[in-house]
């Protein structure tokens, strides 16, 4: 009866490590996923032509607010919205 006993506990031992060891796999593998997707180059989409200013164009506070429209779309990154502001505000 003690050997029963004795091997029950190492057979639900054994399921709970095992249990342990497919939950750390599986774990490990998301953590590599989403390293993966973190080492690829973020593309972004080319500048729209709204948004590039002209010199003798639209009224320069139409074209920031355009700019700023971008950017809280997600269409312009911060850097590319400082960016195009840069060159608007030295071109007047």
């Amino acid at each position: 009866m003690r050997a029963a006993v004795v091997g029950g506990v190492a057979y639900h031992a054994g399921k709970s490590v095992q249990g342990g060891r497919d939950a750390e796999a599986e774990q490990n593998a998301q953590i590599a996923d989403l390293q993966a997707q973190q080492a690829q180059p973020q593309q972004y989409a080319p500048l729209p032509a709204a948004a590039a200013p002209e010199v003798g164009g639209a009224d320069m506070v139409t074209q920031l607010e355009n700019l700023k429209k971008l950017l809280d779309e997600g269409v312009l990154t911060q850097a590319e919205f400082d960016m195009q502001k840069q060159k608007l505000l030295s071109a007047s």
